[in-house]
């Protein structure tokens, strides 16, 4: 590496200098607090920990993007999270062990190994919550609604929500007998909405012409839910009942959110390894990717030993600023106090802050404009007291 390429970061990896760290920091402070509002409690969880334990429940391909390393110590494999979710599956399973309905919300950077989408940072500041304890569209909503008041105080407007159920395509493929790996080729031909490769995986599969019509369908299910019923009419019993679930959720969502669109996208399959009910994402116009996204996944905190219902969602915050509006409350420019050793200044400066201003103390000798360092007044002694003089 040259001298000239030291300073530079890793791919995908970025700092946040000032004034936008203080932006992100106050719109952190604003949101835990708004979660705290709801009865949601904050857990930090670590940075790095067992692979093994990492990984649990969560499928191949958040292994895929978690960085992995050998412990010194005990020389077992290591992992850096890629995603809290699990963290806190774990934490509400294994540590906790309430009865009652649990609400814990979290932020942290986490580690990826790969950036999803073109622009998309490898180590997005993940904020989220996760409500464990209840199986219904009541905690569902409650999340949904959640996820909306986050992208609202963000100050993200226009927001539209996609609506799905992996209960949908995993019943689908169990019906059509699909291999793991069938199944896999599949759910990534999906997500991609590849048309021609879904065909000709469909046309390998073998099925039945009513199968082979249902598979090919999905990519294009993004109607009404009459729609999705006429289409999947002879589907398994439980393709019907995913569907009942989605609309009450989206009728509910039509009663609390009347400003929110809406859409049934049934190809909606993100996190698809361990989720396993109605999953939902954010979209907001002129930004290819979901600026936020959830669902539920009930089966994994049974590996922690105790299954739970759970459900929940996460953003990148490092995302919602650079798209919302959200600007903290201006603060006034800074004071210079200058070079004095009058107990009478130092009692001024005391003052000062601890009325929430922000004063900055100059150095012998130092040069340069007390502009670069934010500075829109001066302390100045007159008539015997120190007075704020604008530069």
């Amino acid at each position: 590496m040259s001298k000239q390429d030291k300073w530079l970061l890793p791919e995908g990896i970025g700092e946040v200098l000032p004034p936008a760290a203080w932006r992100l920091e106050f719109a952190r402070r604003e949101l835990l607090d708004m979660f705290a509002g709801w009865g949601y409690e904050l857990v930090i969880t670590p940075f790095i920990e067992y692979l093994e334990s990492l990984l649990t429940g969560t499928g191949r391909d958040l292994e895929l993007q978690t960085f992995k390393l050998t412990d010194q110590v005990s020389g077992r494999q290591l992992g850096v999270r890629a995603d809290i979710t699990p963290q806190a599956a774990r934490i509400d399973a294994h540590r906790l062990r309430h009865v009652a309905p649990t609400r814990l919300c979290y932020i942290g950077s986490v580690l990826r190994t790969r950036a999803e989408g073109l622009t998309a940072s490898r180590s997005p500041l993940q904020i989220g919550a996760e409500l464990y304890g209840h199986a219904g569209v009541d905690s569902d909503v409650e999340i949904l609604c959640l996820m909306m008041e986050t992208l609202r105080v963000s100050g993200l407007d226009d927001v539209y929500l996609d609506l799905g159920h992996v209960g949908i395509f995993r019943s689908l493929a169990d019906a059509a007998g699909l291999s793991a790996r069938q199944e896999a080729a599949l759910f990534e031909a999906l997500q991609r909405k590849a048309a021609a490769e879904i065909e000709a995986l469909v046309d390998d599969f073998a099925v039945d012409l009513d199968m082979r019509r249902m598979l090919l369908a999905l990519a294009k299910l993004n109607g009404d839910a009459d729609v999705q019923r006429e289409q999947l009419a002879s589907a398994p019993a439980t393709v019907a009942e995913a569907i009942d679930y989605v609309e009450a959720v989206a009728e509910r969502l039509r009663r609390c959110l009347p400003d929110v669109p809406v859409h049934f996208d049934l190809a909606e399959l993100r996190a698809y390894h361990y989720q396993t009910g109605v999953v939902f994402a954010a979209f907001v116009p002129g930004e290819g990717q979901e600026v936020a996204r959830g669902g539920r996944y009930d089966q994994i905190g049974e590996v922690f030993g105790r299954a739970r219902p759970a459900t929940g969602f996460s953003a990148d915050l490092k995302t919602l600023m650079r798209l919302g509006s959200h600007e903290p409350q201006a603060l006034d420019g800074a004071i210079l106090a200058p070079v004095d050793d009058d107990p009478a200044l130092q009692a001024r400066i005391v003052e000062l802050r601890a009325a929430g201003s922000v004063v900055i103390c100059e150095l012998p000798g130092q040069t340069g404009d007390p502009a670069e360092m934010g500075c829109a007044y001066r302390l100045q002694k007159q008539a015997g007291a120190w007075d704020l003089v604008p530069l």
